[in-house]
């Protein structure tokens, strides 16, 4: 029970859209916070924790109500991944950086909007912990590439435009928006206990975690090839390389994926979580490689294959950061 409401709650903060990082160096912002407290995360109440998984709220998060902006239980990869724009998985730094947790209330400046968060952020990152940090963009690096494969190309093409997110109508009960550096996402939580993801303009899924075989089925009527890519990043699938959407097929797709959770550890391991090994015997096809229920088996029945190739990435570097901020 207890592996199973880590990894939905990890997933929930994870799956959120890839943003490319410039080739820039990283700017300096000027922008701050007008006031803004900083604490180290307490130990979860696991009681408390585990209720809300249950109703779907992940101790995770980022809340902005008005010019009150809320950091919850957020680790200081996820906070540099917000404010400089990027993924977890494109910031380059210290181990611990997943793991040591902060909680942050701030407030926004007369005139700011919720978008300037980020660049405040970066701000409170440099002052508080003397972040210093650059962009590099690293050539001829091992990737992974989604590309068709030799038996045909298996996704159904659907006339299903991918929209995006209106944000001016009221979040209905089970629903949240998560905060992700390239924009909010529309978490809603189904009765069944699935959650569905919109991401806008990249589309959309359903993901549903079955607990007797250890595996997470994602389903789409309308997800486009880089919405795959993006899928297949946060949820570690990528052996250790990143991966790129080199299909160049245009549109939407309806799709259907099984993710073994022996595909997810590395991307849990990347955000401060390491989860224990399933007891001898649970679990049944997805946890076995040869019965096929791994990502790159699902993907071969869709006509995909991911091949090992280069090709240019980028990187956040943190070249130097505090473990504990200055006082408030």
């Amino acid at each position: 029970m207890k592996t199973r409401l880590l990894l939905l709650a990890t997933l929930s903060s994870m799956l959120a859209p890839m943003v490319n990082a410039q080739t820039t160096p990283v700017a300096t912002a000027n922008l701050a916070f007008e006031v803004a407290s900083v604490h180290q995360s307490p130990p979860p109440d696991m009681q408390k924790l585990i209720a809300g998984l249950n109703a779907g709220i992940k101790p995770e998060s980022i809340h902005v109500d008005g010019s009150r902006v809320v950091f919850t239980f957020m680790s200081l990869k996820r906070l540099v991944a917000y404010a400089y724009g990027a993924q977890t998985y494109q910031i380059a730094g210290p181990d611990w950086l997943p793991t040591d947790r902060f909680d942050i209330v701030a407030t926004l400046p007369a005139g700011a909007t919720k978008d300037n968060a980020p660049a405040m952020m970066q701000t409170l990152l440099r002052d508080r912990f003397h972040l210093e940090a650059h962009r590099a963009t690293l050539d001829d690096q091992p990737v992974l590439a989604i590309v068709q494969g030799k038996n045909g190309f298996k996704l159904k093409a659907t006339t299903a435009a991918a929209q995006p997110l209106d944000l001016t109508q009221p979040l209905k009960p089970g629903q949240a928006i998560i905060e992700s550096p390239s924009g909010p996402i529309l978490l809603t939580r189904n009765p069944d206990g699935s959650s569905t993801y919109n991401m806008g303009e990249r589309g959309q899924f359903n993901l549903r975690f079955d607990q007797t075989t250890l595996s997470m089925h994602m389903t789409s009527s309308a997800l486009t090839m880089k919405g795959v890519a993006v899928m297949i990043n946060v949820l570690g699938g990528g052996e250790g390389r990143e991966v790129v959407d080199m299909t160049e097929l245009p549109g939407t797709y309806e799709a259907s994926l099984e993710f073994a959770l022996s595909d997810l550890q590395g991307s849990l391991h990347d955000d401060g979580i390491d989860l224990p090994p399933p007891p001898p015997g649970y679990g049944g096809a997805a946890t076995d490689p040869e019965n096929g229920a791994t990502l790159a088996a699902s993907l071969n029945r869709l006509g995909l294959r991911l091949d090992k190739t280069h090709a240019s990435i980028a990187r956040l570097v943190v070249d130097k950061i505090d473990k504990e901020p200055t006082e408030n």
